[in-house]
């Protein structure tokens, strides 16, 4: 079970949203991190199959996603940024359908149970029967993760998951993929380091369309020491600082005011232990405030 992207490149009239991104991935959660803007989804899209890259190529167990055709798409589990979701539809219907479009040859029986699983699975158990219309947006991400999940995928592609969900059913989904990802290989775009510090294998930070790094979180994390300080400062002087520094936090005390500083030096700061928080400010600082 391999995917390898290589040498990928995604040229628009006045832009290059990929350029020239090569990586393998074997079983196992990665989380692809990268703010608005850098290429995450046009990535993404281009594993799927929906989009042309320019040049370059992505391969499952070494064959070519085009050669392979309806053989690649029986593999692959594909939740895009916006799901597309039928309104009119009740959540069990719309699995239902979605497990004929796939062309899953299942029983009634053991369609049912499946449906009733992944619902479960998302915690959407006791809504199967409501209109999708009725739903609120993170319902219906989850009601997206479930038809990701429906055809019991080798390849799962994630786009922003998490979008929509109260900090309870972030939990559950990464409790979720930890789970389902020890025989697949799933990719989890974010620009949320929390989302993946505690469950991706691995990391691969895009920025403007190139891969700038890749790493376990431990040693995305451990390359940061020496860089995050702890910084007492007045609190006329905070507005100061935020202009001229990364600033990750900033803790109201009764005398003063704690910054979290993420610098190569900062004069005065007691060195810190950082986080992979730290970590995505340091690389994307001149991008991490885009839209």
């Amino acid at each position: 079970m391999e995917l390898t992207v290589q040498n990928l490149t995604k040229q628009y009239p006045k832009k290059r949203a990929l350029d020239d991104v090569s990586f393998t991935l074997e079983a196992g959660v990665y989380g692809l991190l990268g703010p608005n803007g850098a290429g995450k989804t046009t990535l993404v899209n281009i594993i799927a199959g929906i989009l042309l890259p320019t040049s370059g190529s992505v391969r499952w167990d070494g064959t070519d996603i085009y050669a392979l055709d309806w053989r690649y798409r029986q593999i692959l589990g594909f939740q895009p940024q916006t799901p597309s979701l039928y309104k009119s539809f009740r959540a069990e219907e719309f699995l239902r359908y979605m497990a004929a479009v796939k062309g899953m040859k299942l029983s009634r029986k053991e369609l049912n149970a499946t449906v009733d699983r992944l619902l479960e699975t998302v915690n959407l158990r006791e809504d199967g029967k409501r209109k999708i219309g009725e739903f609120s947006g993170g319902m219906r991400q989850r009601l997206g993760i479930a038809q990701a999940l429906l055809n019991d995928p080798q390849l799962l592609l994630l786009d922003e998951p998490t979008a929509g969900l109260d900090p309870q059913e972030r939990v559950r989904l990464r409790n979720v993929l930890a789970t389902v990802a020890l025989d697949k290989v799933v990719i989890w775009t974010t620009h949320i380091a929390s989302d993946i510090e505690f469950i991706a294998r691995d990391i691969l930070m895009l920025r403007a369309g190139q891969l700038i790094a890749r790493g376990t979180p431990q040693a995305l994390v451990a390359g940061m020491q020496g860089k995050v300080f702890s910084l007492p400062v007045a609190p006329e002087a905070v507005a100061a600082w935020q202009a001229k520094a990364l600033v990750g936090n900033v803790q109201r005390r009764e005398q003063d005011v704690l910054l979290r500083v993420v610098a190569d030096e900062c004069p005065g700061g007691q060195p810190i232990q950082p986080d992979l928080e730290d970590v995505y400010l340091y690389h994307f600082q001149e991008v991490s405030g885009e839209g």
